[in-house]
C-alpha cells in the first residue's frame, strides 16, 4: 500500500513538473533582478575574468548572458565565480550543476542544503554539492575533490532548489501571467589538502567558500539598487 502510494505522488509530480512545458508563454518577461558584474575585490580575493566555453556557448541559448571570475587568495587559493542568467528561453539558459558536471569529468559524491548568513541580510540558502575526479600530474594519478555552492536569483526571491524554481514558475504563469528571468549563481572551490603544502581540508575549503559568498553577496548596491547576488527589490 505504501509503495503503491509513493508511485501514486511520484507520477503526479512527474506530470506537474512536465506540465510546465506546455504552459502558455506569457508576453511579459520579469526583469533581471541580479546584477551581471562581478567586482575584481572581494574582500582580500583579486578576481580575474575568464572565458565561457565554446560547450556552453553551444549548448545553451543564444541571447543567455554570462559573468565569469577566478579569484585568487591571498595564500594563493582559487575560488571560481560564475553567473548565467538566463535569455527568452530558459530551459535551455539555466541548468542544474549536477547536469554539467559529469560532463566535465566531475563524479558527484554528495548534496546537502546550507544557509549563508550575511550581516544585514536573511540568511541566503544555497546547494552544496561535493564532487570528485581524476587528474594526471607529473606523471600521477591523482583525486581531486571539489565543493560547488550554487543558488537561483529571481527577480524578487532566491532559491537553491531547481524544484522550487520550477514551482516558482509555474505559479507565476498562471496566476501572475509573468515568466522569470532566473540567473544561476556558482562558487566553487577545490580541496587542496593532499595536493600542496599546508593545503585546505574538506571542512576548511567548506568554510571558506561560505565566508567568500558572504563577502560577495554584501558588497555595495549599484545604482539599479539591485544587489550582485541577491533580488533587487521594487
Amino acid at each position: 500500500m505504501i509503495v503503491r502510494r509513493m508511485l501514486t505522488v511520484g507520477v503526479i509530480l512527474a506530470v506537474g513538473l512536465s506540465a510546465i512545458v506546455f504552459l502558455p508563454r506569457s508576453p511579459q518577461a520579469s526583469p533581471a533582478g541580479i546584477v551581471m558584474t562581478l567586482p575584481i575585490w572581494v574582500g582580500n580575493w583579486i578576481g580575474e575574468d575568464t572565458p565561457v566555453t565554446q560547450r556552453e556557448l553551444d549548448v545553451l541559448a543564444k541571447d543567455t548572458r554570462f559573468a565569469r571570475k577566478v579569484y585568487t587568495g591571498p595564500q594563493g587559493d582559487k575560488m571560481f565565480v560564475s553567473i548565467v542568467l538566463s535569455g527568452d528561453d530558459m530551459s535551455s539558459s539555466i541548468h542544474r550543476p549536477e547536469r554539467c558536471l559529469p560532463a566535465q569529468g566531475w563524479s558527484l559524491f554528495g548534496s546537502s542544503r546550507r544557509e549563508v548568513k550575511a550581516s544585514g541580510l536573511a540568511p541566503l540558502g544555497v546547494t552544496r554539492l561535493s564532487n570528485a575526479r581524476e587528474v594526471t600530474a607529473d606523471g600521477q594519478r591523482l583525486t581531486v575533490h571539489n565543493l560547488t555552492y550554487y543558488w537561483f536569483v529571481g527577480y524578487d526571491t532566491t532559491t537553491p532548489s531547481h524544484l522550487s524554481r520550477t514551482m516558482i514558475d509555474m505559479r507565476d504563469r498562471i496566476l501572475r501571467g509573468v515568466d522569470q528571468r532566473w540567473a544561476y549563481v556558482t562558487v566553487a572551490a577545490n580541496v587542496t589538502e593532499g595536493l600542496v603544502r599546508n593545503g585546505r581540508s574538506e571542512r576548511e575549503t567548506g568554510k571558506m567558500n561560505e565566508v567568500f559568498i558572504q563577502k560577495l553577496e554584501t558588497k555595495p548596491q549599484q545604482p539599479t539598487d539591485a544587489h550582485t547576488l541577491v533580488p533587487s527589490k521594487s
